[in-house]
C-alpha cells in the first residue's frame, strides 16, 4: 500500500471512556493517546493526524456539532490533504451523525465513523480493533466514492443503511435489509457491494429551523402537531407511522393545518423494513397523505429522514421537494 495520511477526529463516546473507580459506571476517560500509541505501531504506511473535537457521550452530541465536524473535515481535507477521515463516535447516535455527514460531504474521500461497545476498563475492550478496522477502511482505495461509512464488529456498512439493534451485543449495528457492504478480515478490506442509495448533497452554512418526530400510534391524536407548529423555529415535521406510511384519520386535521402553514410534513414507517407508499386510500392512508402534500421518505428510518429534512430546510434556495418523494 502506499503511503496515506489518516485523520482520526475524537468526538468522546463510549470507546473514550474507562470505568468510574467508585460507582464502577462509563465514564469519559480522554484516553486518545493510549488509543494512538497502541495503534500507531501496525501501520507501517499510513501517517495519523489526529484531532479531539469533543469529549462527549453522544447523546450529547447536537446537529450543531454534527455540522461543525463537517466543517472540519471540508477544512481538513482542503489544508492537509488527507486520504481519508476516521471519526470516534458514541454508538447511541452514531448513524445520525453519520447519514449527516454523508448528506453535508461531497467528498469522494473515505469517512468513517466508528466506536465501541465496551469502555477502556472492560475486558473485552473492543476500541482497539474497530479503530483499527476503521483505519484500514479509510486507507484503502476500494473506499473512495462510496460516501460516509460505519466500521465496527469488522462490518462495514454504508450510512444510509445502518441502525444500532441491539443495547448491548458487540454486533449491534446492522444493515438489516441489505446486509453490510462488506468486512475486515485481518488487514485486508474485502467489499461485497455497492449502497444503491442515490448521494444528494445538501450543505446549509447555519442550522436556524428545526425538524422534529411525532411517533404515530393506535388511537394518536393531532395534539402534539398542533403544539410544533406554533413554535417559531420548527420548519420540519417527520411522521413515524404505521406499516406502509399511514396514520389515524384523527390526525389528519393538523397535518394539513401544518402544511398550510409552510412546516414541511415527512412520512416514515416505524417498521425497521421497508418503504412508505402510497398504497392506502382511506381517510389517513399514504395515498391520501400524498395527496395533500406529506412527502415520503423512502426507506429512511425517521431519525435520518429528519437529518435529511433538517439539512434541506436549512439551505437557501432549495426547493425541499426535490429531496423527498411527493
Amino acid at each position: 500500500m502506499e503511503n496515506k495520511k489518516i485523520l482520526i477526529v475524537f468526538t468522546g463516546g463510549t470507546i473514550s471512556m474507562s470505568s468510574d473507580s467508585q460507582t464502577s459506571k462509563s465514564v469519559i476517560s480522554s484516553n486518545e493517546s493510549d488509543l494512538i500509541l497502541k495503534i500507531r505501531k501496525r501501520f507501517q504506511n499510513i501517517e495519523l493526524l489526529t484531532l479531539v473535537y469533543s469529549m462527549k457521550p453522544s447523546p450529547s452530541i447536537t446537529s450543531v456539532d454534527m455540522l461543525e465536524i463537517g466543517k472540519l473535515i471540508k477544512d481538513k481535507i482542503e489544508s492537509d490533504q488527507i486520504d481519508g477521515c476516521v471519526i470516534t463516535h458514541g454508538t447511541d447516535t452514531l448513524e445520525e451523525t453519520a447519514f449527516f455527514l454523508d448528506i453535508f460531504l461531497s467528498t469522494r474521500i473515505p469517512v468513517v465513523l466508528t466506536g465501541s461497545m465496551r469502555n477502556f476498563s472492560e475486558l473485552g475492550y473492543d476500541g482497539f480493533s474497530n479503530l483499527l478496522s476503521a483505519i484500514l477502511v479509510s486507507a484503502n482505495p476500494q473506499s473512495y466514492g462510496r460516501g460516509t461509512l460505519v466500521v465496527l464488529n469488522d462490518e462495514i456498512n454504508a450510512a444510509v443503511e445502518v441502525t444500532k439493534t441491539h443495547t448491548v451485543s458487540l454486533g449491534t449495528f446492522k444493515s438489516m435489509e441489505f446486509g453490510p457492504l462488506g468486512i475486515v478480515d485481518e488487514q485486508e478490506v474485502i467489499y461485497y457491494r455497492d449502497s444503491s442509495y442515490h448521494r444528494q448533497n445538501l450543505s446549509p452554512v447555519l442550522l436556524t429551523s428545526e425538524v422534529e418526530i411525532v411517533k404515530v400510534y393506535s388511537g394518536s391524536s393531532g395534539h402534539l402537531i398542533d403544539y410544533l407548529i406554533k413554535q417559531p423555529t420548527i420548519k420540519g415535521i417527520v411522521l413515524e407511522a404505521m406499516g406502509r406510511g399511514n396514520i389515524p384519520p384523527i390526525m389528519v386535521p393538523s397535518v394539513i393545518k401544518a402544511i398550510n402553514r409552510g412546516v414541511k410534513v415527512v412520512l416514515t414507517s416505524r417498521c425497521p423494513m421497508g418503504r412508505v407508499r402510497d398504497s392506502y386510500g382511506y381517510e389517513g392512508g399514504g395515498h391520501h397523505l400524498k395527496q395533500i402534500g406529506v412527502l415520503f421518505a423512502g426507506d429512511l428510518s425517521s431519525v435520518k429522514a429528519r437529518i435529511k429534512l433538517m439539512l434541506a430546510v436549512n439551505c437557501a434556495n432549495v426547493n425541499v421537494e426535490d429531496y423527498f418523494e411527493h
